[in-house]
Order: structure tokens, then C-alpha cells, then sequence
């Protein structure tokens, strides 16, 4: 298969067999917090959310100009070590007191979103580095984002299989775990001869501009910047915290149920994967990418019909349309990924990819705020298929102004070796 032809260079071995463990790990840690806070917290469990997409917004774009001006793996083991750190001491404090607080939830939330805003653009600037073969480039997108795929499968149907004789805080133990298998991973691929280091303008505002600025420069991409931030806010406020609210409110099955819906959007996630992993860039992409985005909208809209059945039935029916809504993932975010990397100059990459996180949070911040008011009024079914909408609108939208649009051509290849 196309896709895994990148896995016969060691490097990115390497580093795929660490971040496949990682990714593993950040579901059972999005599955378990998210009940855990659910349990302590009610409604109010979006404001910690919130919180999350704040430090990520936060730390990407205050932090940003600093990390450019270091080594990439350096970046990444030093968030993978510290993410590990403060999972360990949450699992201790829970250990040793016998529940988890509201301040030990507030801190590992604060240390983590902080940790993947440092990682995740750095894995992105590094990955053109191991692939200068830049017709590679969509296969190997779609080898790290088949981690994620088959993480969201692998990782809630782990808890779906073990809640029963697992407290959700030994899953957390777990996701520590993997994180440092990442970072020795990331750690054993060697510092890279001639890797180029931005340079970077020491005021910050400009810092924080650069990617954006970047980002704009090619319409598709503008289009996308604008509309994520709305799209990631409504998926999120949907899939952890309307549908555990929904689940919860039901009498089902519990943690249990809720990572089994979650091992089905796996199940769609993977499956989309590689058929799109498996196949080149399209010249023109955004048909592709906004027709991901009608897939995944509409997949939301049934989930919230599909909570509303009852018996068994219910869940058979959750499990299915969460799998139609997860194939729609990787028909946006594979393209979008390679656009990034092929249309940026490689010393503007990571800024473009922190813009673009920096935008998703944004969004997430600005929903999880506002989504405990708006489960009041709506509850949570509705509130599943009202987001899964909003998706479908902006993906109607995208078709209508961008479908037809070509990339800009790609600057020269990089010539690192």
C-alpha cells in the first residue's frame, strides 16, 4: 500500500511506532477525563474543555517564535516528559486520596494542552525533513494520521473492554506510559544533519502573525483557517459532552458505551484513511476536503437522532452513525495536512500549523463555553445534530466557493540529506 512505503526509511519507523503508541494513550485519556470530569462536574465538565483549548491557544501562540528557534525532536521529547509528568501525578494524588479534584483535573488539563501545542507543530515542520520527496509526502500524512485512526479505535474499545474491572483513572497511569515510549522513540532518530531553523523576528506580535500571514496567502487555505476554528468548536462541544451527557442521561451502559461510540468513529476514521492515504493528492482537493466535512456533519446529525431510539437498538445505532461521521476526518484533514506542507516554505510550516491550532482552539474555546448554556436549552441530543449541521453548512459552503480552486504551486523541494 502506498501509505506505508515511508515506513522503509528508519527514521520515520521510528517515529510512527512511537507516536502509534502515544496516540493510543491521548484516547484513553480524552475517553476517561471526559467521564471523570462528566461524573465530578456535570454540564460544567465543557468550562474544563474550554480551558483546554485556552492553553493551547494560548501556548501556541506565545510560545511559538521561542520553540522555532530550537531542535524539533528537542521540542517533542520535552513535551512528551512533561505530559507524563503530570499525568503520573494526577494518578497519584488520585491514588493516595481517593478521588479526583477539581485542581489535580485543572492542572494535567493546563500541562497537556500546553504539551501538544508544542509537539504537534513541531512534528509537522519535522516530517518534510525525514520526507524530501515531496510526491511522498501525502502518503506519509497519512501513515501519522492512520495513528490517530487507528488510536480512536484501538484506544476507547481498550475502556469498553476493561471498565469493567479498570477505574477510568488507570487509564490515565496508562496514557503516561505510552507517552514516554514516544519520547524515547523520538529520542533514538538522531539529531538530522542540516535541518534548517527559521529565522525568527524577535517581537512577538510578529511571531504570532507569521503563520497566519502564511496561511492566507493561498485562498483554500485562508477558507480553511476562517472555518475551523467553528468546525473543530462544534465537533468537540458534540462528541465529548453532547454525547456522554446523552449516554449518561440514558441510564446505558456507561464509560463503556461511551468508548464503544468512540472505537466506531475509529472504525470510520481508519477505513476512510486508507483509501484516501492510498491514493494521490487531487489537483484540485477541496472537493475532497469539503465533502469530508458533508460526511462528517451529517454522521453528528444522526448521532443525535440515533440517541433518542431506545434499547438496544439505541447504541447499534450510535455506533453506526459515529462510524459515518469518523470517515469524513481523514477526507479533510490528509489533503489540508500536504497542502501545508507542500505549499509553505519549510521555515513557515510549524508557524502555519500553530496558526491553524491556534484557530481550532479559539473555536473549541469559544463552544465549550458556551455549550453547558446551550445543553440547558436545547439537551443533549439536539445539541449533537445541531453542530453536526453547522458542519454541513460550512462543508456546502467550502464546495460552493472552493471546490474548483488549484493549490498555488509548491516552492522548490528540500534538498536535506
Amino acid at each position: 500500500m502506498m501509505l506505508l512505503r515511508p515506513l522503509r526509511q528508519r527514521a520515520i519507523a521510528l517515529l510512527w511506532s512511537g507516536l502509534a503508541t502515544s496516540a493510543i494513550g491521548d484516547q484513553l485519556y480524552n475517553v476517561a477525563i471526559t467521564w471523570i470530569a462528566v461524573e465530578a462536574l456535570g454540564a460544567a465538565a465543557g468550562y474544563l474543555s474550554a480551558l483546554q483549548a485556552s492553553m493551547t491557544l494560548t501556548t501556541a501562540l506565545v510560545v511559538g517564535g521561542w520553540a522555532d528557534r530550537r531542535d524539533d525532536r528537542t521540542m517533542m521529547i520535552g513535551a512528551d516528559a512533561a505530559r507524563a509528568l503530570a499525568l503520573a501525578l494526577l494518578v497519584a494524588t488520585a491514588m493516595t486520596t481517593g478521588r479526583t479534584s477539581a485542581a489535580a483535573l485543572v492542572g494535567t488539563v493546563v500541562v497537556l494542552a500546553a504539551g501538544q501545542a508544542v509537539f504537534r507543530p513541531a512534528l509537522q515542520s519535522l516530517l518534510p525533513v525525514l520526507v524530501p520527496d515531496r510526491n511522498q509526502l501525502p502518503a506519509a500524512n497519512a501513515l501519522f494520521d492512520a495513528t490517530e485512526r487507528i488510536a480512536r479505535l484501538t484506544g476507547p474499545g481498550l475502556i469498553a473492554a476493561l471498565s469493567g474491572i479498570l477505574a477510568p483513572i488507570a487509564f490515565l497511569a496508562l496514557n503516561a506510559m505510552t507517552f514516554l515510549i514516544s519520547g524515547l522513540a523520538v529520542w533514538r532518530i538522531g539529531r538530522l544533519r542540516g535541518t534548517v531553523r527559521a529565522h525568527v523576528p524577535g517581537n512577538v506580535l510578529v511571531q504570532m502573525r507569521r503563520g497566519f500571514t502564511a496561511m492566507r496567502r493561498d485562498p483554500l487555505l485562508g477558507f480553511l483557517l476562517k472555518s475551523t476554528g467553528v468546525l473543530n468548536g462544534v465537533w468537540y462541544a458534540a462528541m465529548f459532552l453532547g454525547l456522554p451527557l446523552a449516554l449518561a442521561a440514558s441510564g446505558g451502559g456507561g464509560i463503556g458505551d461511551y468508548g464503544l461510540a468512540i472505537a466506531s468513529y475509529g472504525v470510520g476514521n481508519l477505513a476512510a484513511n486508507l483509501i484516501v492515504g492510498s491514493r494521490p493528492l487531487p489537483h484540485r482537493p477541496g472537493a475532497l476536503i469539503f465533502s469530508g466535512n458533508l460526511v462528517n456533519g451529517m454522521g453528528l446529525v444522526l448521532i443525535g437522532a440515533a440517541a433518542g431510539l431506545g434499547g438496544h437498538v439505541r447504541l447499534a445505532a450510535i455506533c453506526g452513525a459515529s462510524a459515518l461521521a469518523g470517515a469524513g476526518g481523514p477526507m479533510n484533514d490528509i489533503p489540508r495536512a500536504t497542502l501545508v506542507q507542500m505549499i509553505l516554505p519549510h521555515g513557515e510550516v510549524a508557524a502555519g500549523m500553530r496558526a491553524w491550532m491556534a484557530t481550532n482552539n479559539a473555536g473549541m474555546l469559544v463552544a465549550m463555553a458556551a455549550s453547558p448554556s446551550v445543553v440547558a436549552a436545547f439537551g443533549p441530543r439536539l445539541t449533537v445534530s445541531l453542530c453536526g449541521a453547522v458542519i454541513v453548512a460550512l462543508g456546502l459552503l467550502g464546495l460552493v466557493r472552493h471546490a474548483a480552486h488549484a493549490p498555488l504551486p509548491a516552492p522548490e523541494p528540500l534538498t536535506i540529506r
